[in-house]
């Protein structure tokens, strides 16, 4: 995994500040491969009820990750009754790692 255990902290701080009723956070994606080099940080927040507002609330959660590691790129999925599942949910669910 290439994050700092500096960075996991922040990241698990600046989500659970936005959303402290956040179930579990997931990184997949490019990060997870020790080999690979640059890359934006994919993250996956699973939600045990619906959320109002999905799309401020990711947007919100992206801007908050950014700036605790220092305004690295975050792209954030949302997991939640109330949205429909996608491919890219399982494939986070298979292969991410929760932080």
């Amino acid at each position: 995994m290439r994050l700092r255990p500096q960075d996991v902290i922040a990241l698990r701080a600046a989500i659970y500040e936005v959303a402290p009723d956040a179930k579990a956070i997931r990184l997949f994606g490019s990060r997870l491969d020790d080999n690979a080099r640059g890359g934006d940080v994919d993250l996956m927040v699973d939600f045990e009820n619906p959320v109002d507002n999905p799309a401020v609330l990711s947007a919100r959660l992206a801007v908050r990750a950014s700036r605790a590691i220092s305004n690295r790129k975050v792209d954030i999925l949302l997991r939640t009754p109330n949205l429909m599942s996608c491919a890219i949910h399982q494939i986070a669910l298979d292969e991410g790692v929760v932080l």
